[in-house]
């Protein structure tokens, strides 16, 4: 299992876990978190968006153009800013740290 700490809008830390090879975004959702993920993974929205910890950036695989073009549409998009569905789980990954921004609003939750 691969181990990630959420950071709420609210600033509290949440622990979930997934399996190496699923989506950040399908662990973060199975963890109550509110990342909306209106398309399904498919990279026609951003509200999975997801700050990245400046100490694992660096550990991803780069964005796509396509994930670069809908990051620019992100509200508070930051330079260490993804969006969660392209993130996929590996072991080097476990312990992964990412931010949810305040900005983000999850319209399953009204």
């Amino acid at each position: 299992m691969v181990r990630v700490t959420f950071t709420t809008p609210r600033g509290e830390t949440v622990e979930a876990e997934g399996a190496a090879g699923d989506n950040l975004l399908r662990v973060g959702q199975a963890a109550g978190m509110p990342l909306e993920g209106t398309c399904e993974g498919q990279m026609a929205c951003s509200t999975c968006h997801v700050i990245v910890d400046k100490d694992w950036f660096d550990r991803l695989v780069p964005a796509s153009d396509e994930e670069e073009d809908m990051l620019d549409l992100a509200a508070g998009a930051r330079a260490t800013s993804r969006l969660s569905c392209q993130i996929e789980l590996s072991d080097a990954l476990d312990g992964l740290a990412v931010t949810i921004p305040a900005e983000s609003n999850d319209m399953r939750r009204i």
